[in-house]
């Protein structure tokens, strides 16, 4: 269709968008884990145990809030673009196993899955012009 055959040439504007949205929704989600302390630390760090680790949830859950929210800003500017994109994809794969092993099923599980995918995808293209990391 024509009216859209000009929209290529913008795929860094698309990016931007792309990073600023999920950069705001995961500050949105990390930012309550992140100031909760301790105790939302352990409680987050727990769902380690369904991927086999059993020890030291309160460092496992700091860190997944950290990713989350301190990642969010980093995927907004655009800055250490795809170490953050790692970091993340990993942070969702434990999340989505911890559906599958509350019982949650592929319908607590999707979101997560979901969000790793893209943020997989991401790695190899990169966070595009108009970030931090353009070289």
């Amino acid at each position: 269709m024509a009216l859209f055959s000009k929209l290529g040439n913008y795929k860094n504007f698309g990016l931007l968008i792309i990073r600023v949205g999920l950069g705001i929704m995961f500050i949105y989600h990390g930012y309550p884990k992140l100031i909760g302390g301790p105790h939302k630390w352990r409680a987050i760090g727990e769902a380690m145990k369904y991927v086999g680790i059993h020890f030291w949830p309160v460092f496992w859950g700091f860190l997944a809030a950290a990713v989350e929210a301190v990642g969010g800003v980093l995927l907004i500017i655009g800055w250490q673009f795809r170490v953050v994109c790692m970091l993340l994809v990993v942070n969702l794969i434990v999340a989505a196993m911890f559906h599958f092993g509350t019982g949650g099923g592929m319908e607590e599980a999707a979101h997560a899955i979901e969000d790793a995918i893209v943020f997989a995808g991401l790695i190899f293209i990169g966070p595009g012009k108009y970030s931090a990391d353009k070289k």
